[in-house]
C-alpha cells in the first residue's frame, strides 16, 4: 500500500485589494456640462417638473450667474451640481464626473473634494461655535489633512478674502458681508473644482454685496476656481461675462458681455437665445405677446438669418368661426 503523500500546501489568501473611487474622466472644455437634465418631485396627488430637459455648459474658470423667476429651477439645478440631490433622467458632469449614478459614498466624497457651496442665508454657512479660522479648517479636517496645513490654508484664505482680522471671532461676532466672505473661504478650503453658490449677496445691502462678490471674483481669478452664482441682483449680473437665464425648466437666454478691446470700452451686452441640441429654442415673452406668436410660427430662410413669422391665417380663421358662430 503507497503511503500518503505530505499534505498539499495551501495557497496564500490574496491581500485584498483597496477599492477607490473612479478617477473622473476629464471634460477638457467644460467644469459643467448639463444635458437633457430632468428633475420631477412627485407627492401621492401632484407631480412637479422643475427641470425639463435643461441644458447648460460652463467653461473651466469661468464666472457665471444663473437667473430667473422663482420656481423657474434654478435652486434644483444648483441642489443637483452641489451632490444634495439626485437628477430624475438626463446628464450632468462636474469636473468630469457624472453625477447621476453617484452612490452615497461617492457623493459624500464628491461635496467635500470636488464642489464648495455658499447659501443665501450668512449663518446657514458657518457653524456658530467655531470661530472663522476653526470654520475654514473643518473641511480640511474632514479630509484628514494635517493640522499645520489646516493652519496655513486656513490664515491665506482669510486674507486672500480680506477677512484675516476675524481669525478669532465667531459668527455671531461678524458683519454679514464677513460672514459670507468667511463662508466663501470655507467653500474654497479642500480647493474645489467648482464653486457654486446661491444668491450670496441676496440679504446684504448694495455695498456689503459688492464686497462678497469681490470674493467671488477673488476665488475665480486667483484660485482658478469656476464659479457659479444664482442670482436676482441685477448689479451682480452686470457684472460678469455670462449671464444664463432659466424658464420653466430649461435654458432659454444667454447675455455675453464683451471684454472690452486694448484702451477701448465694453460692448453692450447682447442676449442670444439659447438652441438646445435638438434645435429647439425658446422665445422671449416680450416677443411672442409683442408679434402675437403662439401654437406655431412659419419660418423661413433670409440672408445671414432665420426668419420666424407668426400664423396670421390661424387668427384669421378663429376670427371667423367665431363671426359665423
Amino acid at each position: 500500500m503507497t503511503s500518503p503523500g505530505p499534505d498539499p500546501v495551501p495557497s496564500p489568501t490574496p491581500e485584498p485589494v483597496p477599492v477607490h473611487d473612479p478617477v473622473p474622466a476629464p471634460d477638457p472644455e467644460f467644469a459643467i456640462r448639463c444635458e437633457q437634465l430632468v428633475r420631477i418631485y412627485k407627492t401621492d396627488t401632484l407631480e412637479v417638473q422643475a427641470l425639463q430637459g435643461l441644458d447648460l455648459r460652463v467653461a473651466e474658470g469661468e464666472l457665471t450667474a444663473l437667473v430667473g423667476a422663482s420656481g423657474s429651477g434654478k435652486s434644483t439645478l444648483l441642489a443637483i451640481l452641489a451632490g444634495l440631490d439626485v437628477p430624475t433622467a438626463g446628464s450632468a458632469r462636474v469636473a468630469g464626473r457624472e453625477l447621476a449614478g453617484l452612490s452615497h459614498r461617492e457623493r459624500l466624497r464628491y461635496r467635500r473634494a470636488t464642489v464648495g457651496f455658499v447659501w443665501q442665508n450668512p449663518a446657514a454657512n458657518l457653524l456658530p461655535h467655531l470661530t472663522a479660522a476653526q470654520n475654514v479648517a473643518l473641511p480640511m479636517r474632514l479630509n484628514r489633512t494635517s493640522r499645520a496645513a489646516r493652519r496655513d490654508r486656513a490664515d491665506q484664505l482669510l486674507d486672500a478674502l480680506g477677512v484675516a482680522h476675524c481669525r478669532d471671532r465667531v459668527p455671531a461676532q461678524l458683519s454679514g458681508g464677513e460672514q459670507q466672505r468667511t463662508a466663501i473661504a470655507t467653500a474654497l478650503a479642500n480647493t474645489p473644482s467648482v464653486l457654486l453658490a446661491d444668491e450670496p449677496t441676496g440679504e446684504l445691502d448694495s455695498e456689503t454685496a459688492e464686497t462678497v462678490f469681490e470674493g467671488l471674483r477673488t476665488a475665480n481669478r486667483e484660485h482658478g476656481v469656476t464659479v457659479l452664482i444664482v442670482t436676482h441682483d441685477a448689479g451682480i449680473s452686470a457684472q460678469v461675462r455670462r449671464t444664463v437665464a432659466i424658464r420653466d425648466g430649461r435654458t432659454s437666454t444667454e447675455t455675453l458681455r464683451r471684454a472690452p478691446s486694448h484702451g477701448g470700452t465694453a460692448a453692450d451686452p447682447v442676449e442670444y437665445a439659447v438652441v438646445d441640441r435638438f434645435g429647439r429654442l425658446q422665445l422671449p415673452r416680450e416677443f411672442t405677446e409683442s408679434y402675437g406668436i403662439r401654437d406655431r410660427v412659419r419660418l423661413t430662410r433670409e440672408p445671414g438669418h432665420v426668419g420666424v413669422w407668426p400664423d396670421l391665417h390661424e387668427h384669421h380663421d378663429e376670427g371667423s368661426e367665431t363671426e359665423h358662430a
